[in-house]
């Protein structure tokens, strides 16, 4: 059976990261163990994700106009995703990952997120067949072509588009980590507050606004009343490097709502999507495939159609 339709719609950087034992103090000089370099970033990282579960996904985004910017495109089509890419006149933007010892990841951004806009020529109304997407960036009146998908699934990194759309997303997710995730969240709550009621008599606020803590679970609450926990999965082997971990996860809460999972069942299987990733090398060295889940994790066998 055919699984949902899914996408992505935000940003891509050129990544370097280096496998060090500790992370380097002032003044200190580390030699990597291992240096990988690859396309990645939030919005990367979800669309293979979602490729990797739904086993095709469409990808909008923007790279810049030098030579990491093509590379980025190449390697990201060569991966599988369906790319609908625009070129701007500026450097790609880049990002520097220690990983260390304890495999976990420490991030430095180099440029502004590159996302696209509603005015780019880019098949926005394919947004209108899709069941699920994962926004991470764009502008307000690109935000509002993603919210004509089935469900939409926003993280709390960038609430400017969603505000400036006027677009309430059916899941906010944020680390509760993430200082800035969570003043994001903060910031669209105060924003749909300063509108309320709702514009057109929409929804008051997200379905759902789920909060993660990364070996520690998370919690989430509903406009309905709604609330619950989860404990972390258990990951299938030693943790190797944390990046792309909360991505991943961000990715199969789009794939979930889009299936009809429910919100208990697409969480947990972001759960387990976060888990396995922690156990490979880089973002995509171990993302949990949709050959490795039953056809009910999928959503495959009762899945209500359009």
């Amino acid at each position: 059976m055919s699984g949902p339709r899914v996408a992505v719609v935000g940003h891509v950087e050129w990544l370097d990261f280096a496998v060090v034992d500790h992370l380097p103090r002032a003044g200190e000089i580390v030699t990597a163990r291992e240096h990988v370099a690859v396309a990645a970033g939030g919005g990367a990282v979800a669309a293979i994700q979602l490729l990797r579960l739904a086993g095709a996904a469409d990808f909008f985004t923007v790279v810049g106009d030098d030579l990491l910017g093509e590379r980025s495109a190449a390697e990201l089509r060569e991966r599988g995703l369906t790319l609908h890419a625009v070129t701007r006149q500026v450097p790609q933007r880049r990002a520097f990952t220690h990983v260390d010892g304890n495999a976990e990841r420490t991030i430095t951004v180099l440029g502004d997120r590159l996302v696209p806009h509603a005015d780019d020529p880019l098949p926005w109304d394919l947004l209108a067949q899709v069941d699920g997407v994962y926004f991470t960036g764009a502008d307000g009146a690109a935000a509002r072509a993603a919210r004509r998908a089935r469900a939409l699934v926003a993280t709390g990194r960038a609430p400017e588009a969603l505000i400036a759309g006027g677009v309430v997303p059916d899941v906010l997710v944020a680390s509760e980590r993430d200082e800035k995730e969570v003043a994001g969240v903060e910031a669209f709550e105060a924003a749909l507050g300063a509108n309320s009621p709702a514009p057109g008599g929409g929804p008051s606020g997200p379905r759902y606004t789920i909060f993660t803590r990364g070996g520690e679970g998370g919690h989430w609450h509903g406009t309905d009343g709604s609330s619950g926990t989860w404990e972390a999965v258990r990951p299938p082997s030693a943790p190797v490097d944390a990046y792309g971990c909360g991505d991943s996860f961000a990715a199969a809460l789009a794939y979930g709502l889009g299936a009809g999972l429910g919100i208990e069942r697409t969480i947990a299987l972001a759960a387990r999507c976060g888990a396995w990733c922690v156990t490979g090398r880089g973002p995509y060295g171990h993302q949990l495939t949709r050959a490795e889940l039953a056809d009910d994790e999928l959503g495959l066998s009762a899945r209500p159609r359009r």
